[in-house]
């Protein structure tokens, strides 16, 4: 996956045309409202196959603390998990690669596509029309001369020579920002223009036709949801999961600031912090995570919600498979009030 990839234009536009009718269900939402368990229905009721939109779901050996569902419980195939070892660098774009192959091979054996996760950018990377910069997907050579020319020469040359091949996108970037200006440089030498990346990234454009899901609850019980997952995860293992890593060498991966259910047990293995302060950490960053991804999803008029609050678990599949309207395009769905169940 590193590095650019070159397509005839006819080739592009022949998958352009084939994404375009590739119908996919996105189910969003936040952390332990319960996403997974309806993507797995839905696939069942639909014929299809779940693809993870979870930022941490794709480490390997990270599983009970990411909460993915046990490969024995699993009653549909699953991709994008596991894809890399912890502490290995990967980002939006590797997984903009990985979600679309992933997505495209479903469709292609006559399967439904189902996105299922709670990793906003993720999401957007996987099913949307945008396109990440050279210096997200991989280390370009070029960059180290941009970045030269910024020392010696000062922050204000790059940006010279940025609006000389771009001036749109150089109107966007502060000059004194120059890990973007060098990045939209890179863009330039591929052929990508920053300003229509930025374009694509406000239009909520789906390169896909996509149908989102979005599921929520009233905030008390979410959080009692989000405890009761915590302890859950600590029942199941989570202290030997992390131990397990921290002995293969990944301590640092799993102190990372987006590691929440594992750099807040690293210290208990130590004797440094106790259980219970360990779990109310867990649960604090998990609620505060949550209330991140509801203004996410929130902001995006595509997703039709659902109020789980006092559902049934046959009440939700009906209720999902109700927002699932594809006979008229997406962009023509104006969006719904939340359905309360």
């Amino acid at each position: 996956m590193s590095g650019a990839v070159s397509h005839s234009p006819d080739a592009d536009s022949v998958r352009s045309d084939q994404r375009s009718h590739t119908r996919v269900v996105v189910v969003v939402g936040p952390t332990a409202v319960g996403k997974s368990a309806l993507a797995e229905e839905l696939a069942l009721r639909l014929g299809g196959e779940i693809v993870s939109a979870d930022s941490m779901q794709v480490y390997r050996g990270m599983d009970i603390g990411t909460a993915k569902t046990p490969v024995d419980q699993r009653r549909v195939a699953h991709h994008c998990l596991d894809l890399v070892v912890p502490g290995q660098p990967f980002s939006a774009a590797l997984y903009q690669t990985a979600a679309r192959t992933a997505i495209d091979d479903i469709a292609a054996r006559g399967r439904v596509p189902i996105l299922c996760g709670g990793t906003g950018l993720y999401v957007r990377a996987a099913v949307d029309d945008f396109v990440f910069a050279p210096g997200e997907q991989s280390d370009n050579p070029v960059r180290e001369a941009y970045e030269a020319l910024s020392r010696e020469a000062g922050p204000s040359a790059v940006h010279e020579l940025l609006r000389s091949r771009d001036p749109e996108s150089a109107a966007l970037i502060h000059p004194g920002n120059t890990r973007r200006v060098v990045r939209a440089l890179e863009m330039c030498d591929e052929g990508i223009s920053y300003a229509r990346q930025q374009e694509g990234f406000s239009a909520r454009t789906s390169i896909y036709d996509a149908r989102f899901v979005g599921l929520t609850m009233e905030r008390a019980v979410l959080y009692a949801r989000i405890d009761e997952r915590v302890r859950r995860m600590v029942d199941s293992g989570l202290l030997g999961e992390v131990e397990a890593l921290i002995s293969a060498g990944l301590r640092d991966a799993l102190t990372a600031s987006q590691a929440i259910g594992y750099k807040e047990f690293v210290p208990v293995l130590a004797g440094d912090v106790d259980v219970e302060t360990a779990i109310e950490e867990v649960s604090r960053a998990s609620r505060r995570y949550a209330k991140r991804q509801l203004t996410w999803f929130r902001a995006d008029p595509r997703v039709r919600w659902i109020d789980l609050t006092s559902a049934a678990g046959s009440d939700v599949i009906e209720a999902a498979l109700g927002t699932l309207d594809w006979s008229q395009p997406a962009q023509a769905l104006a969006a719904s009030p939340t359905t309360h169940l």
